[in-house]
């Protein structure tokens, strides 16, 4: 699943080099903090969150079938 983020939001942005995404575990939520340069987060989150919004649906739709709990996270 990191990959899948991972390799969707390298191509939106512009500084490719800059994208992190971390992986971590709380309570059986498996949570994914994606990080990218800070003129690059406009591209990423989109205008009024769609993109953003279109990153976490596909994510919840490929975790929904593996019985898996996924939180998509953005910040700098």
């Amino acid at each position: 699943m990191k990959e899948l983020v991972e390799y969707i939001v390298k191509n939106l942005v512009i500084d490719e080099a800059s994208v992190n995404v971390a992986e971590s575990e709380e309570d059986g939520v498996t949570i994914l903090h994606v990080s990218v340069a800070p003129d690059d987060m406009g591209r990423v989150i989109g205008k009024a969150g769609k993109i953003a919004s279109s990153i976490r649906s596909i994510v919840n739709s490929i975790s929904s079938r593996q019985h898996k709990k996924v939180v998509v996270k953005f910040g700098e």
